[in-house]
Formats: C-alpha cells, structure tokens, sequence
C-alpha cells in the first residue's frame, strides 16, 4: 500500500520540465475554470440580450472587451501553472484568490454591458492579475534560471494594471482607444518577459488546458441548443423552434469535432500565435450559444428584428470559430485541395442568412465541413492499417 506525499505549505518554486511525462490538469485547475464559467455565461447571455434589442454594434463592442478580461486573466494563470504549479498550500491560495477575482469579474458584466461601467470588472481583473504578480515575484526568487523572466512579468502586468485604473478616468470614444491601448500593452508583456529565455511550459498540458476551456464555451452553446428545445416541446409546440435546436446540435457536435479531431499541438505554431489566437475560437464558442437564443427569440415572437438579423447573430459567430480552428489546427499540419474546405465553408456560412432555414443551412454546411477535412486522415489511417495487417488471402 503507498502512502500519499504529504503537501507542504511551501516549496521552493522551481520551473518544471517540458518534458514531465503524464502531466494532466489538476483538481484545482478544474475548479478554476468551473468558475469561469459564470464569467462566461454573463457574458454571452448579455450579447443576446444586446441583439435582441437592436443594439447590435453595443453588444459586439462590449463582449469583446469584457471577454478579453476573461480570456486574458485565464490564460496568465494557466501559463504559469504550466511552468510552475507547485501544488502546495500557498500556491493554492494564491489561485483560489485568482478564482475570487473571475467571480467579480463576472458580477461585473451587467454593469459593463448597461452602463459601460467598468469599475467592477477592473477590480476582479485587478485581484486575479495582482495574484499572479505575486506568483511571478516568487518564482523569480526561487527559480535563478529564469529570474529575469519572472521580474519582467512581475514589473509588466503591476505597471499596465495602473493603466487600467486610470482609465477609468476616461469617458467617451477614450475610454474605447485606451482599452485598445491597453489590450496591446497586455499582449506584449509575454513577448517581452520571454525575451531572456522561455519558461519551461508544458505543450501537452497547455493542449489540454485550452481544449478544457473549448469545451466550456461550447458548453454555451449546448445550453442554448437545450433553450430551443425548452421552448419548442412546450405549451403550442413549435416546429421552427424544434428544427432549430436540433439544427444548433449538430452545429456544436461539428464545432467539437472540428476542433478535438486530432490531439491538440501547437504544432509548427509560435505559442504566442496558438496562444493568442484562441481568443477568437473560445469567443465566438461562446457567442454561437448566443447567436442560438437570439433564433428562438425571433421564432417565438420575442425578438422583433429581422431574420437576417437573427440568421447572421448565428452565421457570423461560427464562421468566425471555424476559420480561427482551421488556422490554428488544420493549416499547418494538412496540404492539398481539401486544405481550403474550412475557410470556404465559412464564406457559405456568411451567405446562409440570405436564404431560409439558416440555421438547418449552417448545420449541413458544418457537416460537410467536418466531413470533408477528417476524410483524407481516415483513409490515410485505413491505408496504412491495410498495409500493417494485410488480409489473409482465402485458399485456392
């Protein structure tokens, strides 16, 4: 019988291998995003809410930003628990007062949304961005190797989150040039502390941790699909409505393929380019579930805005993911014809609205997407199992 290791309150905090073998997401990981998910949830169900009320360019503008908050604090604390994760009591400490940051941030959304008040959103964003400030200081003093790298991000994240306070003080388009300003300033802080050396993240467990976080923005979507089929079972049934969520399954069943069809890699991809760019896919995972409900509304009288309308608040968010998968998991890996499947399929998609049934035109579109990328690696897999084990030849 073994015996646990006991945790201790604190270790030194040394960099972990790249190459540690069976490195997976632990419980305190899982429980971090679990709380993102309210973040996540405010932020879509206010984006359909916008559109339903005609404030089409207000929602967009806003979601973007405040889902930048959320992606952005997530990912900091996931990086670093990739190089880091010590798992004793004051490393845990320091991520469940991260957790207590994404929770503000989400009870700050509504604010955001209505009022364009950020004030709330900023101070959760400051708890989680703080904490991990402090994780850096200490991986700097126990780690000589990357001592550099982990003062700069330390310097980097305390001097722009004073930007983020004192852009408070804007009002009007400068409270919008000064998030982009900032939203830069953000984005360039990884580049410049990584520039003495990179820290020694995991490949395998930064794919896991962004494919976890995948399925939790899909998991909006599924929500949304649940919505449909809520509205279209109950009393008058409806068989627009029901259509529709059977339509926004196979949409989310494709969108999960598409991504998870093979095992995540960075690839020949610069980690700052996988990295960043999954901003799109786990935004617009989270807006399908939006663009979703904004469709039941219309067929069910709530919504008084244009099928078009209604059609392209679906059309526009999953185009968007499926030419971000195909650039950041199909593009560097595949060659030929079919290569371009995903992008062109994604121009269709933006078609779709201008016809009826958008929803079912999407669906079939996604379909044939998933289809026609996974055939090529199926027949090449059934070639090489036929050249591997070769079938007896019957008797003569």
């Amino acid at each position: 019988m073994t015996t646990a290791p006991r945790r201790s309150f604190y270790r030194p905090m040394r960099s972990r291998s790249a190459t540690e073998p069976n490195r997976a997401s632990t419980p305190l990981e899982l429980l971090f995003d679990l709380c993102f998910v309210v973040a996540v949830a405010q932020a879509a169900t206010l984006l359909e809410h916008d559109i339903v009320e005609h404030h089409f360019w207000h929602g967009v503008v806003s979601y973007s930003m405040v889902f930048f908050a959320i992606w952005w604090a997530w990912m900091n604390v996931t990086w670093f628990a990739s190089a880091y994760d010590t798992d004793d009591d004051v490393y845990r400490l320091s991520v469940l007062i991260a957790i207590v940051g994404a929770l503000i941030i989400a009870a700050g959304v509504p604010r955001a949304f209505d009022n364009v008040d950020f004030v709330l959103i900023t101070v959760g964003y400051s708890v989680m961005r703080l904490a991990n400030v402090g994780q850096w200081i200490r991986a700097a003093v126990s780690d000589p190797t990357h001592r550099k790298n982990g003062t700069r991000y330390a310097i980097g994240i305390f001097v722009v989150q004073i930007g983020w306070w004192l852009r408070l003080l804007a009002h009007g388009d400068a409270a919008y040039w000064t998030f982009g300003i900032l939203v830069v300033a953000e984005l360039l802080i990884p580049i410049w502390a990584e520039r003495p050396g990179m820290t020694q993240w995991h490949p395998g467990h930064i794919a896991e941790r962004y494919g976890l976080f995948t399925l939790i923005v899909l998991g909006e979507a599924v929500l949304a699909a649940s919505v449909a089929f809520e509205s279209g079972l109950g009393s008058g049934a409806n068989a627009d409505v029901i259509a529709l969520g059977a339509a926004g399954i196979v949409i989310v069943f494709a969108m999960w393929w598409l991504y998870f069809d093979r095992e995540g890699e960075l690839g020949g991809l610069s980690s700052f380019l996988w990295g960043y760019g999954h901003y799109l896919i786990f935004a617009a995972a989270a807006a399908v579930g939006s663009g979703l409900v904004v469709n039941v509304a219309f067929h069910t009288g709530e919504a008084h805005i244009s099928e078009t309308a209604a059609g392209y608040a679906l059309a526009i968010p999953v185009a968007t993911y499926t030419v971000s998968v195909w650039l950041l998991h199909i593009l560097p890996h595949e060659h030929g014809v079919l290569l371009f499947t995903a992008p062109v399929g994604a121009g269709l998609i933006l078609l779709a609205p201008l016809v009826p049934a958008t929803a079912q035109v999407i669906a079939v579109l996604m379909a044939l997407i998933v289809g026609l990328t996974v055939a090529p690696s199926r027949r090449a897999i059934a070639l090489s199992t036929d050249e591997t084990y070769p079938q007896p030849t019957p008797p003569a």
